[in-house]
């Protein structure tokens, strides 16, 4: 039996790649995709999607009832009306992070679910594309270290800046970094503690190396707490030449009975290949290779469509996370005036 039809929209980030995959591979069917224009990751788009019609308008796509799910990769401040739209059309969306940049896009994205009903989830990819979360998920729940009381996420990026379009340069039009990147971190913050909501108690922005980009920003750090739990968090976009991938992302978890430490996308000088796990107990001192542990969210969004659920990740999340990270970039830019 085939499974349900989507779209992409919008091939302004690369990311659509990882997100068209994801739901080809929990059994979705790719049925047309539509950006405007021709940016840069069309031509990746189309390697690897060849058989995939590209439509005429965007029309097309949402008024064709045969779509159940379109995914959004547009440009960040084009992203919430996009959705919007879609969803008013009857469609549930996945869309690329920032989701959106600005609290009041919340409140109609926020409005927008609650009249039509639809899903709106925001891939944060690096937990959903993650197998190694997979496995520290897990071993959170199984009480593997005890009671979560901090997490450090930190989110390095290779800034390749040749390739990027001009509005990557520019925070009203991606967001801010904090806006941007460190949603991933806030996200996982909130999920490997067990919280619904946070405090940001610190926030700070800089371009300490691009100068040619004034309005661009390639560091940022956040202190938030919820209940006990505390996390930090520090983006940047400083990833190295000779590191072999577009950067050193980590996860710490500490436990009132234990570690784990996600390196996530490479172990620098270490062992090969991705999605290391290092467990740290009172039984155990060791490392687990999560390359083939999956990646659930893909599966689970597909069920939430079917059954309308929140498998994949909680609607209220999803929004608070975007909040977080919008007051954060907020507090960050106010501080630094």
């Amino acid at each position: 039996m085939a499974g349900p039809r989507f779209a992409a929209l919008g091939m302004d980030h690369r990311h659509i790649y990882g997100m068209s995959q994801g739901m080809i591979d929990a059994g979705a069917q790719l049925a047309a995709w539509w950006t405007e224009g021709n940016p840069q990751p069309v031509s990746g788009f189309l390697k690897r999607f060849p058989d995939a019609p590209r439509a005429e308008s965007l029309d097309e796509i949402l008024n064709d009832d045969s779509i159940a799910l379109v995914l959004i990769a547009c440009r960040p401040d084009q992203r919430a009306d996009l959705a919007i739209r879609a969803m008013r059309a009857g469609k549930d969306v996945m869309v690329d992070k920032p989701g959106c940049i600005s609290l009041d896009e919340v409140r109609h994205l926020r409005e927008t679910v609650e009249e039509t009903g639809r899903i709106w989830s925001v891939n944060f990819s690096e937990r959903f594309e993650v197998p190694a979360v997979t496995v520290a998920t897990r071993l959170v729940r199984e009480g593997a270290i005890g009671k979560v009381v901090h997490t450090t996420g930190l989110g390095p990026h290779r800034l390749n800046a040749a390739s990027r379009p001009d509005w990557f340069f520019d925070a009203a039009t991606y967001g801010g970094i904090l806006t941007d990147i460190a949603s991933h971190q806030i996200e996982q913050f909130l999920h490997f503690t067990g919280s619904e909501d946070a405090e940001i108690t610190m926030a700070t922005i800089a371009n300490h190396a691009n100068p040619r980009h004034p309005k661009f920003e390639d560091f940022g750090t956040i202190a938030l707490r919820s209940g006990a739990a505390q996390g930090f968090i520090r983006v940047d976009w400083y990833t190295a030449d000779a590191l072999p991938n577009w950067g050193d992302g980590r996860l710490f978890i500490t436990g009132t009975e234990g570690t784990i430490e996600l390196r996530k996308y490479v172990d620098v000088d270490g062992r090969p290949g991705d999605n290391h796990l290092f467990l740290v107990n009172r039984d155990q001192c060791t490392h687990i290779d999560c390359a083939q542990a999956g990646m659930p969210y893909f599966s689970d969004l597909l069920n939430d469509i079917r059954d309308r659920t929140e498998t994949a990740c909680p609607q209220s999340r999803s929004f608070r996370v975007c909040e977080l990270a919008i007051e954060a970039q907020e507090m960050a830019r106010a501080s630094r005036s």
